[in-house]
């Protein structure tokens, strides 16, 4: 049995691609326009504090070389008050350098979530709740904690990118088009767009991706796809060549792009972004793959998924031990 990816699972991934392809070119960037995007990096300080206390509770680092880096596409929200984490993927990079396993982890999967420092420096309970909700509950690292509670897989590094940066990404580099079959209604996030072609600017693609309720057939997974399809969109507007060749739009994407990134003390400076994105542009096509987290619909809780042991000890100890994931 495969496990690939959802496709909407991947929305983080393109946006890692879109921003690896703006970072190839800052070698030519000027060094005060290099010093204030790097400055535009958000380190989180908090998160790193707690996995460091709760450092003999974690897994064990990965085998050989190989690194586990999360990202976290943080719901709409400031990151204090409700937030919660909207998608979260791994980047599972092998250790000979061949590999790149990008794993998927269902918000909407039902895990034991920690106890955990919450944003105004009390403690909140521990529960069996979605996944999702330990971002809520206490950000960054109980994400990363639960996530290590379930699979015994340290994660190495962390990436949270913010929705309201993604926002001024898409009005950096002017719009993106979209073509929609019928009208589209969705109050809850005041997404409200006619048939046929509208180029969306920020507030309007934040809507889109985030629209569910009344559009199409209702599910998490349907608006999962529709934002891939927008990030594909988003992430050929960046590699265009009038991005590239035009100066103040360039830097309009790069600052958009640095400023909706918050990233663990061993990430947060453009030299270790592009370092990053360097690596991952030298995996070739065939050693990258697209995965989720094996799992079954949960008995009792409607809507909700398990994750399905068998399948997943297998497919677990796989990435633990640095090996080829089951296909």
């Amino acid at each position: 049995m495969a496990f690939h990816m959802s496709r909407g699972q991947k929305v983080l991934w393109w946006l890692l691609l879109a921003f690896g392809a703006v970072l190839a070119i800052l070698a030519g960037t000027a060094l005060w326009a290099y010093q204030k995007l790097d400055g535009n990096i958000r380190t989180d300080h908090a998160a790193a504090e707690e996995l460091r206390e709760r450092a003999a509770q974690r897994p064990a680092p990965a085998a050989g070389r190989a690194r586990n880096i999360m990202l976290i596409g943080q719901d709409w929200g400031s990151g204090t008050g409700n937030a919660r984490s909207d998608a979260v993927v791994l980047l599972h990079l092998s250790g000979d350098g061949e590999r790149a396993d990008v794993v998927g982890v269902p918000r909407d999967l039902i895990v034991d979530i920690p106890r955990c420092r919450t944003p105004d420096g009390g403690t909140s309970e521990a529960g069996r709740a979605q996944f999702n909700w330990a971002f809520q509950w206490g950000g960054t690292a109980c994400t990363i904690r639960t996530f290590e509670g379930l699979t015994g897989i340290r994660v190495d590094h962390h990436l949270v990118v913010g929705f309201e940066g993604f926002a001024k990404l898409v009005d950096a580099v002017g719009g993106v088009p979209v073509t929609l079959e019928r009208d589209e209604d969705d109050p809850n996030v005041g997404h409200h767009l006619s048939a046929g072609e509208h180029l969306l600017n920020g507030k309007q693609a934040l809507a889109y991706v985030r629209a569910r309720v009344y559009v199409g057939d209702g599910s998490d997974l349907n608006r999962m796809s529709r934002q891939q399809d927008f990030l594909r969109r988003l992430y050929d507007k960046i590699v265009d060549r009038g991005t590239f060749t035009h100066p103040s739009r360039l830097y309009s994407v790069l600052s958009a792009a640095t400023s909706a990134l918050t990233a663990d003390p061993g990430l947060d400076s453009l030299a270790e972004l592009r370092d990053l994105a360097g690596d991952l542009r030298a995996v070739p096509d065939s050693g990258l793959s697209f995965h989720t987290l094996p799992t079954l619909p949960h008995p009792t809780e409607e809507n909700r998924l398990a994750l399905d042991e068998p399948a997943a000890d297998a497919f677990l100890a796989a990435l633990r031990a640095d090996r080829p994931l089951p296909s």
